[in-house]
């Protein structure tokens, strides 16, 4: 079974909404002009992308990033990678033409399916709505969390608010910056 893992920066009230400048949040690009940029926490988005075999996203994510990614050198292992959207209404047609192999999935069942067959990890970037049926699903196996030392209040959160039973997470590794920003990687504990 494939290794689902969700990757995400987060404020530490847990928004992970527009962290890059995305238009339409009130607090838009919060990671870079609310807290000093420090290298060395960012090491673990490079480890990512070497230790991935597949990209999942949420429609609206493919969406923001379809454009942009493919170009960016920082994302350069991500074009070949094959890439998933889950989505009931995306199309064929509306997929980026230079960013590889992309598949769509219709439901988290398919998703389920993709974590039985061969292969690394898959990895979730974004994708609020996406991560939250996953996680409801029990379909997480592991978080990459970069926590933000900032409360940003309103906002798409990574966590569900599905009422249900305590899900324990083991943390595997950790580390605090000097810029109050942590890494935190987290085992779903099954």
């Amino acid at each position: 079974m494939r290794t689902l893992i969700s990757t995400a920066f987060i404020s530490l009230d847990g928004v992970m909404e527009a962290p890059g400048g995305e238009p339409g949040y009130r607090n838009a690009g919060w990671t870079f002009k609310e807290v000093e940029f420090v290298p060395e926490a960012y090491e673990i988005k490079g480890r990512e992308q070497e230790e991935s075999a597949a990209l999942l996203l949420g429609r609206t994510s493919y969406e923001a990033f379809s454009p942009v990614w493919p170009d960016m050198p920082e994302f350069a292992r991500y074009r070949t990678l094959p890439k998933y959207v889950v989505s009931t209404t995306l199309t064929d047609d509306r997929l980026a033409g230079n960013w590889g192999e992309t598949t769509i999935l219709r439901s988290l069942d398919e998703v389920a399916e993709l974590k039985r067959t061969e292969g690394g990890p898959i990895i979730v970037h974004g994708s609020a709505t996406l991560n939250h049926g996953l996680s409801d699903a029990g379909l997480i196996d592991r978080y990459h969390l970069l926590v933000f030392p900032l409360l940003l209040g309103a906002g798409k959160r990574l966590f569900s608010t599905t009422d249900k039973d305590t899900q324990k997470l083991s943390l595997v590794e950790h580390e605090v910056y000097s810029n109050g920003l942590q890494k935190q990687v987290l085992d779903v504990v099954r």
